[in-house]
């Protein structure tokens, strides 16, 4: 989350004539921003006012609307998505539904819904609501459970919410004034109010304590893999096994970190094999005697990988290594 740019997108119906509101709607709202179908009630005359923010791991959505009904169901659940989506109804009357259940949403309560399961927001009468959406992923790293939470409904006066709303509100209004560091602690501090108003009265202390585990267990696999990544039979259950944890929560992880298992073994590999290349010791080792030492199991695999890492194939870095060129080094933070 280094990249922010971060802008306030504003949509709204008020300069688009009434009878192509709808069709305008459902393309740049329905079909672009947020992946769901959308109907308006048809005996009211659409009308909506959004404004959304979007930063990498979070999306916020504040919307006034007339009567209508969002879905997400069908051909959007085949793209993949798997967010964890906070809807609080603001104003009016509003309906949530999932997992086969219809539930009324009064003013100022919240539900929660997940985005890689059909589901619906339906408003029944004219108002507004804020909508918050992060991947399930940085969620769950929170040791919370979001298959217990679907369609859990949270009172209004629910301090975690509360004040959940409250911060997420200033960032809406903040918007691009913000800097990228402290748009980054927003959104991972976001990231604990979710956990903390989804988690049965969760302790902000042993949210804490757990994300410690969690940096704990990942630098110790990230050791151990850069100390025996020669291994030819080294994969997730290896590891996981190695730490006591399952194949799945190691391979979370590597994701919460921005990069997969597979992607930092090889990583550490290739930086290996460089090191040899560039090592007149091994000026005499065949390049693929190099790559099946480091780890590589397939030649054709280590040559399409080390120059898509380097730039130069690895005939091409032993011949143009003269010990100054810098290496690129697993980060193990």
């Amino acid at each position: 989350m280094s990249d922010l740019n971060p802008r306030i997108v504003e949509f709204s119906t008020d300069q688009i004539p009434e009878g192509e509101r709808a069709a305008f709607w459902r393309e740049h709202y329905g079909q672009v921003m947020l992946r769901v179908d959308f109907e308006p009630a048809p005996d009211v005359a659409f009308n909506a006012r959004n404004r959304a923010l979007t930063l990498p791991g979070l999306q916020l959505l504040d919307a006034w609307a007339t009567p209508a009904r969002i879905s997400r169901s069908g051909r959007y659940l085949a793209d993949g998505a798997d967010n964890v989506i906070l809807a609080i109804n603001r104003q009016g009357t509003a309906f949530v539904e999932a997992a086969g259940q219809t539930r009324e949403l009064p003013e100022g309560e919240a539900a929660i819904l997940s985005g890689a399961d059909a589901c619906a927001f339906h408003r029944a009468s004219n108002g507004r609501s804020f909508t918050l959406l992060m991947p399930r992923v940085m969620i769950e790293a929170a040791d919370v459970s979001v298959e217990d939470a679907v369609m859990r409904q949270m009172p209004a006066d629910r301090g975690a919410l509360r004040l959940l709303d409250h911060y997420a509100s200033w960032l809406m209004a903040s918007g691009g004034a913000i800097d990228a560091q402290l748009l980054n602690m927003s959104v991972r501090h976001i990231m604990d109010l979710l956990a903390l108003s989804i988690g049965p009265a969760a302790d902000l202390a042993e949210t804490m304590r757990a994300r410690g585990l969690r940096a704990a267990r990942l630098r110790l696999a990230k050791s151990f893999l850069v100390a025996n990544s020669r291994r030819r039979d080294m994969s997730v259950a290896v590891v996981a096994t190695k730490l006591n944890v399952t194949p799945r929560y190691l391979q979370r992880l590597f994701e919460i970190d921005g990069t997969t298992f597979s992607a930092f073994l090889s990583g550490v590999r290739l930086a290996n094999a460089h090191r040899m290349l560039c090592d007149p010791a091994h000026g005499q080792l065949a390049i693929a005697s190099i790559a099946y030492d480091v780890g590589f199991g397939d030649l054709s695999h280590f040559n399409r990988s080390f120059r898509r890492q380097y730039g130069l194939t690895p005939r091409e870095v032993r011949g143009d290594c003269g010990g100054n060129r810098a290496l690129p080094i697993a980060r193990m933070s």
